[in-house]
């Protein structure tokens, strides 16, 4: 079995927990044991996120994971202002930091300056490897974590709802962009303050969300029909 599955990843899963769950449906298939059954993804997503999570099932499509996860990605985001969380999203400590309310054209002229290339550095939970460590292991011990600056493309970026403390955005941008870290910089542009309350992948290079089933709704009977090859 070689190809793409597109699958809808829920709230409170790991990219890892669905690749799992996808990997023991082809081995069932195959006739195989899991652990001979190549499965990976192209691209995380956090285990708060929901969306789409591309899978690639096979030899032949694991081998081109850096192909698939360099695509520009579509994010639905909402943002909490008033607050910062120690992970930069809903899962870490929360905490109040200014009561003061951005005007709806503060907030517009703030995201006037994150469209187009900008720096960014990625968050200390992430999956970003340091000396070989995943930084998000070395921030829950209690280690520094330092992470160089990298360039990013916001190619969109749009408030879709705007009603204090929360705010909708919409978002294209180019592979690597961390929108934990975007949504905190306009906190920190609007000296408000924000963390990502809520987070949607939608798109990967040509693959919609709509293409994708939820993990559960997979099966041995139907997984072949979701099956895209290139």
């Amino acid at each position: 079995m070689q190809g793409v599955l597109l699958v809808d990843k829920p709230a409170g899963w790991t990219s890892f927990d669905v690749v799992n769950y996808i990997r023991r449906i082809v081995a069932t298939v195959e006739g195989k044991k899991t652990k001979n059954v190549k499965v990976g993804h192209a691209g995380t997503l956090d285990p708060f996120a929901t969306g789409l999570l591309v899978l690639l099932i096979g030899k032949d499509y694991t081998r081109r994971a850096g192909e698939f996860s360099k695509l520009d990605k579509t994010y639905e985001a909402a943002m909490k202002l008033g607050f910062k969380s120690t992970t930069g999203d809903p899962e870490g400590e929360i905490t109040p930091v200014s009561d003061k309310i951005p005007t709806r054209q503060e907030l517009d002229a703030a995201i006037e300056e994150f469209k187009g290339e900008i720096r960014q550095v990625p968050p200390a939970y992430s999956a970003i490897k340091i000396n070989g460590q995943r930084a998000y292991k070395l921030a829950r011990a209690g280690q520094e974590v330092v992470i160089e600056p990298r360039q990013v493309t916001i190619h969109r970026l749009e408030v879709t709802d705007y009603n204090y403390p929360d705010v909708k955005l919409v978002t294209d941008v180019s592979s690597g962009t961390y929108i934990r870290t975007l949504v905190e910089d306009l906190g920190e542009t609007l000296e408000a303050g924000a963390y990502t309350s809520q987070l949607r992948r939608t798109k990967v290079g040509n693959y919609e969300l709509a293409d994708s089933p939820g993990p559960k709704l997979l099966s041995i009977s139907n997984i072949l029909p979701h099956l895209k090859t290139l």
